[in-house]
């Protein structure tokens, strides 16, 4: 309790410290979510760790973004976008179930671009291989979004 209360304090001090600065929103007429998410895989080659990025958008407007390095290894490139993709959808169904609690329904589905159409592909995937057995669980979470039409994946370009 102790700890939840010096973290209420803390973002209490921090509001207090900087009042007249805020961040802009643009109003719009569109209701939809959507997320960028990549992966750097094992850009570090010292600590073999993969970082993580994401930027969510309520409409035109950035709400959340994300970039760290991981505490877990994975065995390759298409591992780490999984990852990072599954997580995006998480912060995307969060903040869904916000809008939601504000009664501000939003527009389905929601999308996760990825630049990465190997991992788009094994995400709709509905064949088990034995390739991906040690993802399985954030491939199956990204799948039932998919089919539940939460969630669809455009494909974007590294270079957009």
């Amino acid at each position: 309790m102790e700890e939840h209360e010096e973290a209420v304090f803390r973002i209490l001090r921090y509001l207090k410290s900087s009042l007249g600065k805020g961040l802009f929103f643009k109003k719009s007429e569109q209701r939809g979510i959507e997320a960028y998410t990549d992966a750097d895989w094992v850009g570090s080659i010292t600590y073999r760790r993969f970082t993580s990025g994401s930027v969510h958008l309520f409409g035109q407007n950035i709400v959340t973004w994300r970039s760290r390095k991981t505490k877990c290894l994975v065995r390759s490139s298409a591992d780490a976008e999984l990852r990072s993709m599954a997580q995006g959808i998480c912060e995307m169904m969060w903040l869904k179930r916000i809008m939601e609690e504000l009664r501000k329904p939003i527009t389905l589905p929601m999308k996760l671009y990825c630049d990465c159409k190997v991992v788009i592909s094994v995400a709709h995937n509905a064949v088990q291989h034995d390739r991906i057995k040690h993802i399985e669980i954030d491939r199956q979470f990204i799948k039932e979004k998919i089919k539940e039409g939460q969630v669809c994946m455009p494909f974007v370009p590294s270079k957009h």
